[in-house]
């Protein structure tokens, strides 16, 4: 049986014995492309803004002030975006839900990494504990999504692992190219 809904299309399959009902949620058209977005963005930009900032000697209040400020911001753009985006692809009717979707996520993803530099004046340590939340939350994103979609979940896993990883490399060797090159101190 096929049903299409607000997020998308599920699909009941009824398996024997004593698994009962199994809900298959597509990707295509559904609201697993709006968590990822936004969830996956703010893994990125998030880590890299935090770990950039560490690494170039920022403070505790530095990085918590920036972090939360940006996190509201980036969460409203990506929400705004997702929003114009379904409406541009013809989705008028999910444009809204899609929209909040994202915004959310990013905003709730961007706090949870936020959240180890609150409890700790210790940035190196932060870092460390921020690191442990991000693969947390990709662990539980890829280990709920690839259950629900009947999918693999390592190699999603580990995609989406190496992308934040590679990314925020990027910003640590950005943070100690400022210190180096051109004297910023924060």
């Amino acid at each position: 049986m096929r049903q299409h809904g607000k997020f998308g299309i599920c699909s009941c399959v009824f398996t024997p014995g004593n698994r009962g009902i199994i809900f298959h949620m597509q990707t295509k058209d559904s609201f697993w492309s709006s968590l990822v977005l936004g969830m996956h963005d703010a893994l990125v930009s998030t880590l890299g803004l935090v770990v950039g900032l560490a690494f170039a000697d920022a403070t505790q209040y530095v990085i918590v002030l920036t972090g939360t400020i940006a996190a509201v911001t980036a969460g409203l753009s990506m929400m705004a975006s997702e929003y114009l985006s379904q409406k541009a692809g013809g989705n008028a009717r999910g444009a809204t839900v899609r929209g909040l979707m994202t915004g959310a996520a990013y905003v709730a993803t961007a706090g949870m990494l936020l959240i180890p530099f609150v409890f700790t004046p210790n940035t190196i340590i932060a870092t460390m504990m921020t690191y442990v939340v991000a693969v947390a939350i990709i662990f539980f994103f890829n280990f709920l999504k690839s259950k629900l979609n009947a999918q693999n979940f390592w190699p999603a896993f580990i995609e989406m692992l190496a992308v934040c990883f590679l990314v925020t490399f990027a910003a640590f060797l950005i943070g100690e190219g400022a210190k180096v090159f051109f004297g910023v101190e924060i």
